[in-house]
């Protein structure tokens, strides 16, 4: 099946045996000084394991004000080397090649990442996430960055790796440099392409001439900005070329820079897969050397596809490489069903960044984890009985099975996934289901006895006498007491999604959460006259900015009226009478549906805990959170059990 994919390619002196390659992604999981870490190490060992042919590391910073994360990996002394040298040596353990990515975040930063320096630029303007003024940077400051670029490759090498690339791409400094977005220098770094290349050119240079001829050195860059005054294609082919004549060994071809407006560097599930490859194609079509196509690709046989395509010569995966290390040796395998696929959420691998953690992954709890869990079979198996089959209950399910221990599952509805399976319906959100279904499949695997339609009760554990019993029962919807909300028109929004029960033409969504937003945007694809209600003043205020860009992309295409700032005072046969502003106001509705959020589901904690000893909760039904938090709460739960 992959006559292409597991076949081996060069990049300058450097065989990579297989054509999956882990394309750098922040995980902040280093020191605050640069050094590595023995989970960084192990989160890479992971992949290694794993099969991939190629990692290719997150931002080195060149110097140590260079950094856009408090915790990411840096070569800026010479004293940072050796914890690196034992990252390289561990990957050399496998038969992956490792590259280290150096960089310089430029006006994408802030002070509070960089010891109280300011961001710089190559001109005053500010990022549209960070927003804080950057420096503009004189000339003899930009020399000395670029000789910092020479100096952090040169370390790379004493490090162990196996290459560099150098970062260009996704609006970091080099590319404010190259963009008519960012910089409006009037002096030989700035104005015309020539100039506004010089400082990447100056760049190679200095590092060509510290690692030599022989060491790989190749270059991401965004063929697209993607943003209103941005760089295009046009500029890019020109680019590639002069990439390729200055001798770059490979060219990674990647698109935008940070903003909520674009398709964006780590692109939503709103986006098709693979978006990317004709990008990488027309560049590939104009060089004789590698080219890496990214972004949105999380199956082994696309990955296939585009190479059997001729649309690049290496894939990238960084997000797949999160959601499951192992997928490249499951693929050669054929082992398919095993593979857990990415669902491009963004939740854990950018939505966690956003907040200045380390990142994690909604599908695999894991991540992170690598360098402390244990797998090994306990010597004494326990019998675990775990009430909800949601991911919280599954994940618990999955880690105790792992661990050797009995486990029974008990779920009271006639599915598993819990609200996850629900999630699925709206809009692009089609993926969500994959991991429900991976996570049904290891169930199966491991042994797991699911109960479905079952209520796990005191009655059962006092008979069956379960050594644990962990309550992932989720949370239940809010019904506030609003006048009306007993009528027979008012529904849930999850019986809506499941498509349990019929709507009316004309449909009320009270609250504009996500999960009113996402029900009122799958209505408004069924071509219903849908408005939603809102109280606070705007929607989607739970939902990160891409994410909450492209939602109200799709409730804008089919016109779902919004009202914020706006209650709800009473529910009629034929309307809702709401409340703003302007006044009270009655709009028609055949069909209200209620997603004004959740409340834990914890009647069931009380009974156990006066039968058993020893009862845990995870997830919806300990707070209110989400599948991510869910999952992570339930793996531990169930890994944890001795």
């Amino acid at each position: 099946m992959f006559k292409k994919l597991f076949s081996p390619i060069k990049i300058n002196n450097c065989e990579i045996p297989n054509r999956l390659a882990v394309t750098a992604m922040v995980a902040n999981y280093c020191n605050e000084n640069g050094t590595a870490t023995d989970k960084y190490i192990a989160y890479h060992e992971a992949k290694a394991n794993g099969g991939w042919g190629l990692i290719i590391t997150e931002d080195y910073a060149v110097n140590q004000h260079a950094m856009g994360y408090k915790f990411i990996s840096g070569l800026w002394n010479d004293g940072q080397i050796e914890s690196h040298k034992r990252l390289t040596d561990t990957i050399h353990k496998y038969d992956s090649k490792i590259f280290c990515q150096i960089y310089h975040a430029g006006r994408q930063s802030n002070s509070f990442v960089n010891g109280g320096k300011p961001p710089v630029a190559p001109s005053s303007i500010p990022c549209p996430w960070l927003r804080e003024i950057p420096k503009e940077l004189t000339i003899p400051e930009i020399e000395q960055i670029v000789n910092d670029f020479g100096d952090c490759a040169l370390r790379a090498k004493k490090a162990g790796f196996d290459g560099i690339e150098i970062h260009a791409a996704h609006g970091y400094l080099i590319a404010q440099f190259m963009s008519p977005y960012v910089n409006k220098r009037t002096d030989k770094y700035g104005g015309s392409f020539d100039n506004r290349t010089r400082f990447i050119k100056e760049i190679y240079e200095n590092v060509r001439g510290k690692v030599g001829k022989e060491f790989p050195v190749i270059i991401r860059f965004s063929a697209l900005e993607d943003v209103p005054g941005g760089r295009d294609l046009s500029e890019s082919r020109i680019l590639a070329k002069q990439f390729e004549e200055w001798g770059f060994d490979a060219l990674n071809v990647s698109c935008s820079v940070y903003g909520d407006h674009s398709r964006q560097i780590v692109s939503p599930m709103y986006v098709p897969h693979a978006w990317q490859a004709d990008l990488a194609a027309e560049i590939k079509s104009l060089v004789n050397i590698p080219v890496f196509t990214v972004n949105r690709i999380n199956d082994p046989k696309m990955a296939e596809s585009l190479l059997e395509a001729g649309k690049a010569d290496v894939i990238g995966m960084g997000r797949g490489s999160l959601a499951d290390p192992d997928l490249p040796n499951k693929a050669k395998a054929g082992d398919f069903d095993s593979i857990r696929l990415c669902i491009a959420c963004l939740q854990g691998c950018v939505g966690a960044l956003y907040e200045g953690g380390p990142i994690n992954c909604l599908v695999n709890p894991s991540l992170g984890r690598e360098w402390e869990l244990d797998y090994s079979k306990v010597a004494d198996p326990k019998k675990v009985f775990i009430a909800g089959g949601g991911p919280g209950g599954m994940e618990a399910a999955r880690a105790a099975a792992l661990k050797g221990h009995n486990v029974s599952l008990y779920e009271k509805r006639d599915f598993l996934g819990g609200q996850f399976k629900s999630a699925a319906y709206p809009p692009c959100k089609g993926e969500l289901a994959t991991y429900t279904t991976w996570l049904i499949n290891e169930l199966n695997k491991l042994g797991v006895t699911i109960f479905l339609n079952t209520n796990l009760t005191k009655d059962v554990v006092l008979v069956e006498k379960p050594d644990v019993v962990i309550v992932a029962t989720g949370g239940t919807p809010l019904v506030p007491p609003i006048k009306g909300i007993e009528k027979s028109n008012v529904l849930a929004a999850e019986d809506v999604l499941l498509g349990k029960v019929p709507t009316g033409d004309r449909i009320v969504v009270a609250g504009g959460g996500e999960v009113g937003s996402e029900t009122a945007a799958h209505l408004g694809m069924e071509q219903k006259e849908v408005t939603i209600v809102e109280m606070m003043p705007a929607i989607c205020r739970d939902l990160d900015g891409v994410n909450k860009y492209y939602l109200k992309k799709v409730l804008n295409e089919y016109e779902v009226n919004i009202n914020v700032s706006t209650k709800v005072v009473e529910i009629l046969d034929d309307g809702v009478v709401v409340e703003n502003s302007k006044g009270t106001f009655t709009i028609p509705a055949d069909t209200v549906v209620m997603a004004l959020g959740y409340k834990p589901y914890n009647k069931l904690v009380a009974e156990m805990e006066a039968v058993h000893n020893n009862v845990v909760v995870v997830g919806g039904a300990l707070k209110t959170s989400n599948a991510m938090i869910a999952a992570r709460e339930g793996f531990n739960a169930g890994i944890s059990i001795a």
